[in-house]
């Protein structure tokens, strides 16, 4: 965001396009470095076959995971300015600025599982992403913090799947964060192949996804749709994910119309 928007608007905004610089150093070096891994580069690349080009569900490769990495991370930001508690690092006795790693790293490694198939892939994220975890959480921790960092980052992916039910903050920024992602962008490539399936006609709905600092909550998501079928991704999949991430306290929802013609379309939701 520009030195020009922030004067005129000092709540904070988010899109998927910011590039957002993150002030903890620990964070950068993080990022950095899976940036550059090989290995990870792979896997983001590999997990759509099965997600888009074999059952033409919406994007979950790079661009999925840049998206949900940003917005997890902007999340965790506009968390830690309302004061609200992260107990995952804490509670192992690591340090403050490792909260945002593990966010980082899990967001980075959640859908990981989509290699081996789209149906309980939060399940094999998970010895995949242990192995890729081995491996890089060395670089940067010693044996006990290993541990304990491997702990949370795979708890944190493991409860992005709705039907497993986050312990600690961190976790829930990651499950609420995978659901922020549904732009038309997303249903792009299932879209023009053909697929025509509610996620991926809903994500076509969706023009615009926006956080902010709330007014009376911590964080305020913004939606814009402009058809009737971005319902779906709002009431469905995104209620779904806030629903036990135990945040709903601390983030308000609000979908808005902004389709001129007004036509067969609610004019508003807010959760």
């Amino acid at each position: 965001m520009s030195d020009s928007a922030a004067e005129e608007d000092p709540r904070r905004v988010y899109s998927p396009d910011d590039d957002h610089a993150f002030p903890d150093e620990k964070l950068n070096r993080v990022l950095e470095y899976i940036e550059n891994d090989d290995e990870i580069a792979a896997y983001l690349e590999a997990q759509n076959i099965n997600a888009v080009d074999r059952m033409r569900y919406n994007d979950h490769g790079t661009k999925h995971i840049e998206i949900v990495r940003n917005r997890a991370l902007c999340l965790y930001d506009l968390l830690k300015t309302g004061n609200v508690d992260f107990n995952g690092a804490r509670q192992q006795g690591l340090a403050e600025e490792d909260e945002s790693v593990i966010i980082a790293l899990a967001a980075t490694l959640h859908d990981v599982g989509h290699v081996v198939h789209r149906d309980s892939h939060a399940y094999y994220s998970i010895p995949l992403a242990a192995d890729i975890l081995d491996r890089v959480l060395p670089e940067f921790y010693d044996v006990a913090e290993t541990v304990r960092m491997k702990g949370e980052i795979l708890h944190a992916i493991l409860c992005h799947h709705t039907a497993e039910t986050p312990l600690t903050t961190e976790a829930g920024v990651i499950r609420v964060a995978d659901a922020l992602d549904m732009e038309h962008g997303r249903s792009r490539i299932p879209y023009e192949s053909g697929g025509r399936g509610i996620n991926t006609l809903s994500s076509q709905a969706i023009s615009r996804v926006s956080l902010q600092q709330g007014d009376t909550t911590p964080v305020m998501v913004e939606i814009a749709m402009t058809n009737a079928a971005g319902v779906y991704q709002v009431d469905n999949l995104l209620k779904a994910k806030l629903k036990d991430s135990g945040l709903a306290d601390q983030i308000r929802i609000v979908a808005v119309n902004t389709n001129e013609n007004h036509e067969q379309l609610v004019e508003r939701i807010e959760l």
